[in-house]
This record gives C-alpha cells, sequence and structure tokens, in this order.
C-alpha cells in the first residue's frame, strides 16, 4: 500500500500523521495520530478527561518524544500532559521548546494534546 492509499484509509478529518511506535513487550506496533485543537489552562485531570471527551487520549512519553522530532511546528513552546502518572501527585510531561521530559504536580495548568493510534 502506498503512503497516499494509507493516509486516505486512515486519517480522519483534521489529523496529522505522527509516524509508527514500535510495541515493547509483544504488544503491537502501531500508527500514531496527532488530532485537531488543544486544551489549555488545564490540570492533569482535566486534561485527561478533555482527551477522553474527544474519543481519545493523551500520549503517553514515548509518543511525546515522536510528536517533538516530528510535529514540534504543531505545538506552542511551552509544556504538554502526558497520558502517564509519576507518583500520587505528578505526571509527566514533555516541553516543546527544547524537547525536556520531566515531571511536575498534576494541579498545575498546562496544555494537552489529544493522539489516536491504529495497529498494525
Amino acid at each position: 500500500m502506498s503512503k497516499q492509499q494509507f493516509m486516505a484509509e486512515n486519517l480522519q478529518k483534521g489529523e496529522i500523521y505522527a509516524g509508527l511506535i514500535l510495541g515493547k513487550d509483544g504488544a503491537a506496533d502501531y500508527h500514531l495520530f496527532l488530532q485537531p485543537g488543544a486544551a489549555t489552562g488545564v490540570n492533569w485531570q482535566a486534561a485527561m478527561d478533555w482527551a477522553k471527551k474527544l474519543g481519545h487520549s493523551l500520549p503517553t512519553r514515548a509518543e511525546q518524544a515522536l510528536l517533538f522530532a516530528n510535529l514540534k511546528h504543531e505545538f506552542e513552546p511551552r509544556y504538554y500532559w502526558s497520558s502517564e502518572q509519576a507518583g500520587p501527585s505528578y505526571a509527566w510531561l514533555q516541553h516543546f521548546n527544547d524537547g525536556i521530559q520531566l515531571t511536575n504536580y498534576r494541579s498545575y495548568e498546562g496544555r494537552a494534546r489529544a493522539v489516536h493510534r491504529l495497529e498494525i
């Protein structure tokens, strides 16, 4: 299948293809798609709820690294929440100005983008 055929069959309106994520520990590989729109001024739980309401989810840390590598221009140079928690009060985030990943209090306000996955 050509890239054009793949995009025509799998890309939903407004989505941007981000790339391929390799499955770990026997999990299937999958394609990652960035959804249009962003949530701003949201804490981690509100970001998770926002993505779920859209029928999608926040990206994992590995997915955020791919988004930074391939689609940095689609993000404001600020931090964005990941779907991954880091203890009872923290969650992981990705800075889209320099690519650093670190944790922050889940109660802090930040930004979020949603993703959709397509298993291969």
